[in-house]
């Protein structure tokens, strides 16, 4: 095992292509089409100068990629993190071209990112790099072209910098050019829970095909952030007993169940799990092992690997974060017999109400809560059923029958469309 995960495959790009080949051999799609759809349209790479705080100048580094835009425009959020690198943002744009056609919403796949800890800057260090940042992206981005949304430490305030950005640099000011803005700025109503509650009608369908329940089901949650923190909380409501949470320092474990409303309460107070009372502190990665029916990875890659997934005891695992399980560790997973809701599903919700708030924001007509909840249930439940239908006639795992029914979407998109000129 030691050896196998030394030598497994960890660059995001490589995997995305892994995925991408293991359905387009299913599909026995042609060369030359599998040569268009593994590559990425356009590739921008930007230096941000930020005048700090004290006064000097730094330069950071960022990107903007668009992978494919058969569809329409490409859509994707952005991401400041220390450890962001081009593959990365290639790769997750890439999982967003598949991720759109799984849900099948009129969209492409892109993705931003900027080398940079996010935590280490203040509000206006922040707000000038985002605002550089914008600038430099600007010529490839906008609500017909490319529409950004938010992602790892970035949120609706970074959006509004965004959008009020490019509204200047255009002279009037233009809603749709990003997604996940305050309401107040033409955002959407549901927007904020979107991913996690996206996350939870898919669980509660592969609860029915399963022939098992979400109430009573025990629930471990890796990151605590957007997707992890709102998940716990659903899944609670639902009636699951959440046994396991972890953020990026401490991880809780309580076989009773947390009292989730509790530990949110403590995290807005202290900033982290920590010091969480009367429950058993673990270390973060444990989560992953901790005895449960349903695991939500909801962190960064790679969290489930060859190193640790001979050691997962859920028989669901739903992908709230983007590629948290490695190709070698997926085939694992299907020997073993768990239900894997990948990514490119059970994230979905969040682009699928961006989508939505796109489409307010170009008609300037807003819906309700209501009405976005239940739109995001029938969308969600009608693409888990498409998935699993593929899955079972192709006889394989739900990874691969995303990727057969959302690439095969695609490459037909653009075989009607042709190759220009």
């Amino acid at each position: 095992m030691a050896t196998a995960a030394a030598q497994e495959e960890l660059n995001p790009f490589e995997i995305a292509k892994q995925q991408f080949d293991r359905a387009a051999d299913y599909l026995e799609l042609e060369q030359s089409l599998r040569n268009i759809l593994r590559s990425a349209k356009r590739q921008l790479i930007v230096s941000i100068p930020v005048k700090m705080d004290g006064g000097e100048v730094k330069v950071f580094e960022g990107y903007r990629v668009q992978h494919n835009i058969a569809r329409g425009p490409a859509k994707g959020g952005i991401r400041y993190h220390p450890n962001v690198t081009l593959d990365e943002v290639k790769a997750l744009a890439s999982w967003m071209t598949w991720k759109c056609a799984t849900v099948n919403i009129p969209y492409g796949g892109g993705k931003g990112g900027v080398i940079c800890d996010p935590k280490s800057l203040s509000k206006d260090e922040l707000e000038r790099l985002t605002r550089r940042y914008a600038f430099e992206i600007a010529p490839i981005i906008g609500p017909d072209r490319d529409i950004p949304a938010p992602d790892v430490y970035t949120d609706s305030q970074t959006m509004a910098w965004i959008m009020d950005t490019l509204s200047m640099v255009r002279g009037h000011t233009e809603l749709g050019v990003v997604t996940g803005k305050p309401l107040s700025l033409g955002g959407s109503l549901g927007r904020h829970e979107a991913t996690a509650r996206g996350a939870l009608y898919a669980l509660r369908e592969a609860c029915s095909v399963r022939g098992t329940k979400l109430k009573d089901a025990r629930v471990a949650v890796q990151g605590f952030g957007n997707a992890g923190s709102i998940i716990a909380r659903l899944v609670a409501e639902d009636g699951a007993r959440v046994v396991a949470a972890c953020d990026s320092k401490c991880g809780l474990h309580a076989e009773n169940g947390l009292d989730i409303q509790a530990v949110l309460k403590h995290k807005e107070e202290t900033g982290s799990l920590s010091g969480f009372p009367g429950v058993k502190e673990i270390a973060p990665n444990d989560v992953l092992e901790v005895d449960c029916d349903i695991l939500c990875p909801s962190a960064l890659e790679n969290s489930i690997t060859m190193a640790n997934v001979g050691k997962v005891k859920a028989k669901i695992i739903a992908e709230l974060a983007n590629g948290p399980t490695t190709p070698a560790a997926d085939r694992v997973l299907e020997d073993q017999g768990v239900m894997v809701i990948p990514d490119i599903l059970a994230n979905a919700g969040g682009v699928t109400v961006s989508y939505y708030e796109w489409v307010q924001d170009m008609y300037s007509f807003f819906w309700s809560e209501k009405r976005i909840n239940q739109t995001l249930e029938d969308t969600m439940g009608d693409a888990f059923h498409k998935v699993h239908q593929t899955a079972q006639r192709h006889g394989t795992d739900m990874r691969t029958g995303a990727y057969i029914l959302a690439i095969d979407r695609v490459a037909e998109a653009t075989r009607v469309r042709g190759i220009f000129p």
